[in-house]
């Protein structure tokens, strides 16, 4: 019979497919180029542990390897090396706020633009598309779906504290996006967190093109 700790080991290492399974998936799309993205799956909540990737990975080519398991506060765990992605504190606070399984980050050329454009507003709307139904929760197509932006910045504890005050303040979020920089999008599990990066982005680009023959206010 396999002992408790090989049962775990094979578990941490199925999760660790999984997740490079995903992000393969993404960097196909042209959404997470080069190193950009970062993405985790939670592992456990008491105490919280998460699976995540590390820095200075070139996405399209992340293996088991470059992904290490997240203490409580983001912190490395007992034996792990290297160093996480700078993001990882965004990812304790969106888990914390919303018990989500995974977190997904991605930059995607709609994803940039619409967040510089619609930053000065904090957020912009999608209304009236039949894909919006692919966000958990979310049956008609006639309804508005909010999507925050804040402004990006490179000091983490202060831009997750923001993150932590929007969660607070909007409990049914799915996603929101950093001005200039990309989506961030969760799910109760990793498969509903990468539905959910795919509905946003084209979403995303449905708002961006319509700009290309419209003005596109997203109010």
């Amino acid at each position: 019979m396999p002992t408790q700790t090989f049962i775990e080991s094979e578990a941490l290492h199925a999760e660790r497919r999984a997740l490079c399974r995903v992000v393969g998936e993404l960097a196909a799309q042209g959404w997470c180029q080069g190193t950009g993205g970062n993405f985790s799956v939670t592992l456990d909540r008491e105490p919280l542990r998460l699976l995540i990737t590390r820095s200075g990975v070139h996405k399209r080519h992340l293996a088991p390897e470059h992904l290490m398991v997240l203490g409580p506060g983001g912190r490395p765990a007992e034996g792990e090396t290297g160093r996480p992605s700078a993001e990882a504190l965004l990812h304790v606070e969106i888990v914390a706020a919303t018990g989500a399984g995974s977190v997904l980050h991605v930059h995607s050329v709609a994803n940039t633009l619409l967040g510089e454009h619609f930053a000065a507003h904090g957020g912009f709307l999608l209304r009236g598309y039949e894909m919006l139904k692919g966000l958990e929760g979310v049956t008609t197509h006639e309804t508005d779906i909010f999507v925050p932006v804040l402004r990006n910045s490179q000091d983490m504890p202060a831009l997750a504290a923001e993150v932590a005050a929007l969660l607070g303040d909007r409990p049914g979020l799915h996603g929101f996006l950093l001005a200039g920089h990309g989506l961030y999008a969760w799910g109760a599990s990793l498969d509903q967190a990468h539905r959910h990066v795919e509905i946003f982005e084209f979403l995303f680009e449905c708002a961006a093109r319509r700009t290309s023959f419209e003005p596109f206010t997203g109010v």
